[in-house]
C-alpha cells in the first residue's frame, strides 16, 4: 500500500489501524479496548492490555535467539572508552539492578530520578526501573542544583540514582555537590541514592543515604519482569514550561511501545539486527525514543556517544563511528552539522572514512536550512530528511518515511504527516487555513498512541496549555504552513513570527538566507522593538573558520540578499557577526532570550543554557553595535 492510502485509514479507522499496530509488539494480554476515555475525559490507548516495556527491549529478544547480537555500542571520546554488551550482558545487568531497585524498597508505581551522564548504567538504570514498573524521571546531568530540587519536589522519588561526575571536552563535571544541594533545598525527601564511580572521578558518599553502585550490584540477585496495565506510566519527562515551572511530560507503558516498535520501521526504515544511531542525549526525549527504547524494542543495536560533533577530537568524529560500527540511519541536530561544516566546510575529513553503509540521515531539534541541507547532501549522498516532533508527541508528527514510502524530498520542509497525527494549519480563530498560508501548526484530537496522554499531577495544566487554544485540537505552539503538495514547513515557535510593520514574517525564511551565504557557518534572526514598525529583524551570523570578510560589507552583502529572496517588506538592516551564538545544551538556539536583550527586557535564563558567558558576550555586541531599543539613539 501507498503512504497515501495507509496514512487515510490511520485517520478514517483509527482504532482498527491501531489495533492492528499493536499486534507487532508482544502482550501479556491483549488489549480489548483500543481506544477509551478517562475520568477527565481525556482519550487512553490500549486500557486493559498488560505488557512490560524492559520485557519487550530485552528478554524478548532474548526468547527469539538474538542473544548474543550486541545491544549498545558504548563509545566515548571524552574518556577513550569504547565497550559492547549484548543483549544477553544487558539483560542480566538490568535484572540484577532492578533486584537493586528492589532492595531500596522501589516498587510499581514508585518514582526514581536518574541523574547521570551518557554511560551504559543509565540505560541500565533506566530499563531497570521499567521492569518493576517504576516511572523514571531522567533529568540532563549537569542541571543546576534548583532545577534538580523542583523536579524532585514534583515527582517525589523514592530512590534518586547517579553517577561521580560527567564528563566534558576538557573538564570533569563532579554531581555529588549538585545532587547534595537539590536535596538540601528540596521539600521532599529521598529514601536513598545510588551513586556509579567512574574512574576519572571519585566521589565521597554520604553515609546513611549514598550507596555504591558496584558493591550493592555485587550484592544483590535479578528481579524479574513485572506485568503493567498499557496505561501505567513509563516515564516523565520536564520540559520547559512558560510559567518558570518545568511540565512533567507523561509517557504510558502501551501507546509509547507500539509508537516506538512502528516508527522504527515506518520512518526509518530499520530491521531487527541494524546499527541505529542517535546522536542525542539520554536526558532529552530523543534520547529517551531513539537512544533506548525504539531501537530495543525494535531489536536494533543502539550506539551510545559520549562526545561531541567537533573537538572529541575533531569534525571527522561523527563519520568515525558510522565507519567503525557500520551505522544505518543517523540521526541528530541540523546544529551538530552546522558545527561540523564550520570546522571542515570542504568535509576533507569524511575523506578518511567508509561511510557507506550510511542509508538515513534524520534531522530535528529545530529547521533544517537548505545550506546544511544542500552540504550533507553533496557530501554523503544519501538522503537527507528533516522531520519534526516534540518532547509531548514522543516520536516523529512529521516526516518522509523512509521505511514506507520515501518521496521526494523539498529542502525546509518535515514533509508529511505520519500515521495517525491530522495535522492542519488552523488561523487565529481555528479556522483551517488554505495552502501557503501560515498560521498555527495543531493536531486534531484524538492524539495517537505514543504522545502524552497528560501531565504529571497536573490535569488543568495539561488543558490550559495544550487544549484550550483550538477546541477539539492539540496546539503545538509552533507555527508553518502547508504546500499544494501537502508538504508542511514549520517555521518555527509562535514567538519567532515577527511582525514588522503590520506584515507577519518568519525568522527562518530570513535564517535560510542568511545561512546561503559562502562565508556563514550558522544563524539567527531575531524580531526586537522598534517604535516605527513595531519589530524590525536582526540577523546575528557566526563565520566558518579561516574566513577573512569585513563585517560592513558582509552586512551589505546579506541585506541585499533578503531584499532580493524575500523583498523590502522585511526590512532587514542590520546583521551582527559574532562569535557564538546562545545555545540549549541540546543545541537549540535561543532565540527568544536574545531578544528579551536586545529589547532590554529582563528575564530568567533557563537551566539548559549551554554555557551562561555567550549571554554577556551578545549584550555586550549590542551595545557596541548600538543594536536594540535601548541602545538606540533618540
Amino acid at each position: 500500500m501507498s503512504y497515501s492510502n495507509i496514512y487515510k485509514t490511520s485517520l478514517q479507522d483509527s482504532e482498527n489501524f491501531w489495533k492492528q499496530q499493536a499486534e507487532n509488539i508482544e502482550w501479556f494480554n491483549f488489549p480489548k479496548n483500543i481506544l477509551s476515555y478517562d475520568e477527565d475525559g481525556l482519550p487512553r490507548w490500549y486500557k486493559g492490555g498488560k505488557l512490560n516495556t524492559s520485557y519487550l527491549a530485552l528478554d524478548y529478544h532474548v526468547e527469539q535467539g538474538r542473544g548474543e547480537q550486541v545491544a549498545i555500542i558504548y563509545d566515548s571520546p571524552v574518556t577513550n572508552t569504547k565497550r559492547q554488551y549484548t543483549y544477553r550482558e544487558l539483560l542480566d545487568k538490568v535484572a540484577t539492578f532492578a533486584g537493586v531497585l528492589k532492595k531500596l524498597g522501589v516498587e510499581k508505581g514508585d518514582r526514581v530520578i536518574i541523574y547521570m551522564p551518557m554511560i551504559p548504567e543509565t540505560v541500565v538504570a533506566m530499563l531497570a526501573c521499567a521492569r518493576l514498573g517504576a516511572v523514571h524521571s531522567v533529568v540532563f546531568g549537569g542541571f543546576a542544583a534548583h532545577e534538580l530540587a523542583i523536579r524532585i519536589d514534583d515527582a517525589q522519588p523514592k530512590v534518586l540514582l547517579t553517577a561521580s561526575c560527567g564528563k566534558e571536552i576538557n573538564k570533569v563535571i563532579p554531581y555529588l555537590p549538585i545532587i547534595n544541594a537539590a536535596i538540601e533545598e528540596a521539600d521532599h525527601q529521598v529514601d536513598a541514592c545510588v551513586v556509579f564511580q567512574r574512574e576519572i572521578f571519585q566521589a565521597e558518599l554520604k553515609e546513611g543515604r549514598d550507596y555504591d553502585w558496584e558493591t550493592i550490584v555485587n550484592s544483590t540477585s535479578q528481579h524479574t519482569y513485572v506485568e503493567v496495565d498499557a496505561t501505567d506510566p513509563l516515564y516523565i519527562l520536564y520540559t520547559s514550561g512558560t510559567t518558570g515551572q518545568p511540565k512533567g511530560i507523561v509517557r504510558d507503558n502501551g501507546g509509547h511501545a507500539v509508537a516506538m516498535k512502528n516508527t522504527m520501521s515506518w520512518v526509518y526504515g530499520t530491521q531487527s539486527g541494524d546499527v541505529y544511531w542517535a546522536a542525542s542525549d539520554v536526558g532529552w526525549v530523543v534520547g529517551h525514543s531513539y537512544i533506548v527504547y525504539a531501537p530495543l524494542i525494535h531489536g536494533c543495536t543502539t550506539v551510545l556517544f559520549e562526545g561531541k560533533p567537533i573537538k572529541t577530537p575533531d569534525a571527522g568524529t561523527f563519520w568515525r563511528v558510522v565507519d567503525e560500527y557500520k551505522v544505518k540511519v543517523l540521526f541528530t541536530a541540523p546544529t551538530a552539522f552546522r558545527a561540523i561544516k564550520k570546522e571542515d566546510s570542504n568535509g576533507l575529513l569524511h575523506q578518511k572514512y567508509d561511510t557507506s553503509s550510511l542509508k538515513y540521515i534524520f534531522l530535528a531539534g529545530e529547521r533544517t536550512d537548505e545550506a546544511t541541507y544542500d552540504w550533507l547532501t553533496k557530501l554523503l549522498q544519501v538522503p537527507v530528511i528533516d522531520h519534526w516532533w516534540q518532547t509531548e508527541s514522543g516520536s516523529p508528527m512529521l516526516s518522509n518515511l523512509a521505511g514506507i514510502d520515501l518521496k521526494k524530498i523539498k529542502p525546509g520542509s518535515a514533509s508529511q504527516s505520519v500515521f495517525g497525527f491530522d495535522i492542519q494549519i488552523l488561523d487565529a480563530d481555528g479556522n483551517s487555513l488554505p495552502p501557503n498560508t501560515e498560521g498555527a501548526v495543531a493536531i486534531k484530537l484524538p492524539l495517537p498512541p505514543g504522545c502524552l496522554p497528560n501531565l504529571w499531577n497536573d490535569t488543568k495544566r495539561f488543558k490550559q496549555s495544550y487544549l484550550s487554544q483550538f477546541e477539539g485540537y492539540y496546539f503545538s505552539g509552533d507555527g508553518g504552513y502547508v504546500d499544494e503538495d501537502g508538504y508542511f514547513f514549520i517555521t518555527g515557535r509562535i514567538d519567532d513570527i515577527i511582525n514588522v510593520a503590520g506584515h507577519r514574517l518568519s525568522t527562518a525564511e530570513m535564517e535560510e538566507v542568511l545561512a546561503s551565504h559562502p562565508t556563514v557557518a550558522e544563524c539567527a534572526v531575531v524580531g526586537i522593538a522598534d517604535e516605527l514598525k513595531g519589530q524590525v529583524p536582526v540577523g546575528f551570523v557566526v563565520l566558518k573558520s579561516g574566513v577573512e570578510i569585513l563585517e560592513d560589507d558582509l552586512e551589505k552583502e546579506l541585506i541585499q540578499m533578503v531584499r532580493e529572496k524575500i523583498g523590502p517588506v522585511a526590512s532587514f538592516k542590520r546583521a551582527v557577526v559574532a562569535a557564538r551564538l546562545p545555545k540549549t545544551r541540546s543545541g537549540k538556539i535561543l532565540r527568544k532570550i536574545m531578544r528579551h536583550l536586545a529589547d532590554g527586557k529582563s528575564f530568567n535564563p533557563p537551566s539548559t543554557i549551554e554555557d551562561m558567558s555567550v549571554l554577556d558576550e551578545i549584550k555586550d555586541l549590542l551595545k557596541l553595535k548600538k543594536v536594540g531599543i535601548e541602545y538606540q539613539d533618540r
